[in-house]
């Protein structure tokens, strides 16, 4: 009879909590919510954020790909070489589609970001939303206790639009805010930042 009572109280705390998302968890309540997870896409298996943000005149972000100041063959306002974006969009998204096995603490990212814009500083500001860049990161990560994570990632750059090609004096020929590299690092999330629940208990 002990023991019944036991159970009972153990799911009546457990349960709740699970279904919350809480923050606050143990590992008790984060193995049984391992033990509960369907092996195949399971609850939030698809997460992450868009964001879409605008500079302010004088503030437009520089990709790289343009001359500072530019030669006076470029044309001045006329510059075809106008990389500087008024917009950007952006986002995060990662996807971890098994919820048992081991392998449930795998999960691949995505993190994307488009540049538009058609500016040259001291020279010509405009509204234009005309396509520069599409920047992109992809990899594959692994989590670890406390909070941590293996990620390997890879970065690339694919100009839009007319940057595609070749856009005169004034072009640098670059191949993108921070080129094209891979990484392999650690991530350490603190302070309840990150996944609204613990990751599956080891």
């Amino acid at each position: 009879m002990k023991r019944i009572v036991f159970l009972l109280t153990a799911l009546t705390v457990s349960l709740p909590a699970a279904r919350a998302q809480s923050d606050a968890y143990t590992p008790g309540s984060a193995a049984h919510l391992a033990s509960q997870s369907p092996t195949f896409l399971p609850r939030n298996w698809v997460r992450g954020y868009t964001d879409f943000a605008v500079a302010p005149r004088h503030n437009e972000p520089d990709l790289g790909r343009c001359m500072f100041p530019q030669p006076a063959s470029a044309g001045g306002t006329a510059s075809t070489c106008a990389a500087y974006a008024r917009y950007l969009f952006s986002g995060y998204l990662e996807f971890q589609p098994l919820g048992r096995t081991p392998a449930r603490h795998f999960f691949l990212f995505f993190e994307p970001k488009f540049s538009f814009g058609r500016n040259i500083p001291q020279l010509t500001y405009t509204a234009s939303m005309a396509p520069i860049a599409y920047d992109r990161s992809i990899g594959i990560g692994f989590q670890l206790p406390g909070n941590l994570e293996m990620r390997a990632t890879q970065h690339q750059v694919d100009w839009l639009g007319r940057y595609s090609r070749s856009l005169g004096s004034a072009d640098l020929r670059t191949n993108g805010p921070n080129g094209l590299y891979a990484t392999f690092g650690v991530r350490w999330s603190f302070g309840g930042y990150g996944r609204p629940v613990a990751p599956s208990a080891y």
